[in-house]
């Protein structure tokens, strides 16, 4: 009979201290962000191909353009093209791949969209990174009598950038972009970036050393904690039933 009770208790620890594991790792993957991550940063051959002359006009691979506002900003840059023949093309990613950097995966794009002079001549290509939040632009000749290299860095770092730093605007960052891309390359008189919110305090969204500091304390003493606990709670609960066996 008393067997048959440390059997039934052994196997009760057993179980216990499985639990107790899994109640010990899962904090620990959440607290230590160990989780997998899948692996979601974009090289340039995996980008879909948009060629000269097609009519796709906006490729949002990282999904943060709104269907409207891909909508809207597609006719604007669509009516561009019919009038003037410059075509400009907005693409957004989730990340470039490791060795990249924004500009240098803008240009092997554009230079694998529009591989001849002849197509690149009346090209502008932008692309945002989200993760980074950088910003690329590549402009070829013909388009760039008219989008000069300033306005085009302008568009990248301000008129791009600016609703970005006020709160990830990405729908008002296109389309402010488009605004300001038709009207140049329109030959109208370039309407200038927009009026970069001072209020914004960009530091706020950075951890200050001593918040740091005191972060890493807290998971110091609570990864003490978890280890504590998955060690004392099978103990106690073998000592107890053994006791109540008794």
């Amino acid at each position: 009979m008393r067997s048959h009770f440390l059997q039934r208790t052994i196997a009760r620890l057993v179980r216990l201290c499985r639990i107790s594991v899994v109640g010990l790792i899962l904090p620990l993957f959440l607290v230590f962000g160990l989780t997998a991550a899948p692996a979601e940063a974009v090289a340039v051959f995996q980008v879909p191909t948009v060629a000269a002359g097609d009519s796709t006009w906006v490729v949002d691979e990282a999904s943060i353009i709104s269907r409207i506002n891909e909508n809207k900003i597609s006719g604007r840059l669509s009516d561009l093209a019919g009038t003037t023949g410059n075509e400009t093309r907005l693409v957004t990613i989730h990340h470039f791949d490791y060795g990249e950097t924004i500009q240098t995966f803008t240009d092997k794009l554009f230079d694998r969209w529009y591989p001849t002079p002849e197509a690149q001549a009346n090209q502008t290509l932008l692309v945002l990174d989200e993760v980074t939040k950088t910003v690329g632009i590549r402009v070829g000749d013909q388009s760039a009598t008219l989008l000069t290299p300033d306005i085009a860095d302008s568009v990248a770092q301000e008129t791009v950038l600016y609703p970005l730093l006020e709160g990830d605007k990405y729908n008002q960052a296109f389309l402010a972009a488009s605004d300001r891309l038709v009207a140049v390359l329109s030959g109208q008189a370039d309407p200038g970036p927009p009026a970069f919110d001072d209020s914004f305090n960009s530091e706020s969204t950075f951890t200050s050393a001593e918040e740091t500091a005191e972060n890493r304390s807290n998971t110091t003493i609570l990864l003490v904690v978890l280890l504590v606990l998955a060690t004392v709670i099978p103990m106690a609960t073998y000592f107890w039933y053994a006791g109540f066996g008794n």
